[in-house]
């Protein structure tokens, strides 16, 4: 008998058990969450739990022939769909290919398992056609379906869904099991950046990513204190995570905008820098800064599709130069 990997999913799996206890497995299923909580190997270990032809008490007995080609990546009723490069669509060809695969019944007697993500990266001709594998499901499969953002999703195939929604376990949960990896340092402000999600947060903390995030918090001051030159700025940053700092970029304008209206310190996102976040509520022109978190917003949903993100940032810096009262 195999353990479920993190304590937190526990109670998804009993969820996800159920659906094979009581024989109303899904067709489609959307694993939604932020990322950090573990939806891939949730997903991976109910594939196997699917597939796995001597079934045990609620788990995949992990011993099995099904079980044993699923380790080996070598099962035939299993197949794994994401983008052929980091952050690419999901293009249409993937699909097809797919989609011909799926005339052909399930080789051994349990189901066949499909797992697509992240599945907001299907483009429009990619959603399209795998919608009709929705309206005229194969035999004996079960797409599964891991997003961390849900509205990208069109509405035809969101509605053809069944739903699971991840969160974040308590804090006390996490900080335990960040303490069983080794992390016993600054653990509330590495789950407060990762949105709870310990994963992410031992990803911070082993990747020295604070040091990173409180270099960028700097030199994003500078660039308001007229120290920097945003075009110099954005060369440099185009070389970092884009998605992750977008992300702090977000999370530091916000909690400026809660600086402005003298919000408390327990709900400021980055707590370790309120004396400089509510120093710079004081300088800025509010609606400036609302046109500002307007384009970042803006931002977070192209920025897998803008090729050129030196510009993005750019536009970015430039824009956040300006939202100044003087300017």
């Amino acid at each position: 008998m195999t353990d479920i990997t993190y304590s937190w999913h526990q109670s998804y799996w009993q969820h996800l058990a159920a659906y094979v206890e009581q024989q109303r497995i899904p067709q489609a299923l959307l694993i939604n969450g932020v990322s950090g909580l573990g939806k891939h190997r949730l997903a991976l270990q109910f594939a196997q739990y699917l597939i796995c032809s001597d079934k045990q008490e609620k788990i995949f007995c992990g011993r099995c022939a099904s079980c044993k080609l699923f380790i080996a990546k070598t099962h035939p009723d299993f197949t794994l769909l994401q983008p052929e490069e980091p952050g690419k669509a999901i293009g249409v060809d993937l699909i097809r290919q797919l989609m011909g695969e799926m005339v052909l019944k399930p080789q051994y007697s349990s189901y066949r398992v499909v797992i697509i993500t992240p599945a907001e990266l299907m483009n429009i001709n990619s959603a399209n056609a795998f919608l009709k594998c929705l309206e005229e499901p194969p035999e004996r499969t079960v797409f599964l379906l891991l997003t961390e953002h849900r509205q990208a999703l069109p509405a035809t195939i969101l509605s053809r869904c069944q739903k699971l929604l991840l969160q974040a376990p308590d804090f006390d949960s996490a900080a335990v099991w960040l303490q069983e990896q080794g992390i016993n340092e600054q653990q509330k402000l590495l789950l407060r950046l990762a949105q709870g999600a310990p994963i992410k947060a031992l990803a911070y903390a082993q990747g020295n990513m604070l040091e990173q995030r409180n270099s960028c918090f700097e030199e994003w001051q500078k660039i308001l204190l007229a120290k920097a030159c945003p075009v110099q700025l954005a060369e440099k940053w185009q070389k970092l995570p884009a998605t992750q700092l977008l992300q702090w970029l977000v999370s530091w304008t916000e909690d400026v905008i809660k600086c402005h209206f003298q919000v408390d310190k327990s709900l400021l996102l980055n707590d370790d820098v309120e004396k400089h976040l509510r120093t710079l509520a004081k300088r800025l022109d509010l609606n400036k800064l609302f046109d500002f978190y307007s384009l970042l917003l803006k931002d977070t949903d192209r920025i897998n599709k803008q090729l050129n993100k030196q510009l993005l940032f750019e536009e970015l810096l430039i824009t956040w130069s300006q939202v100044t009262v003087n300017n």
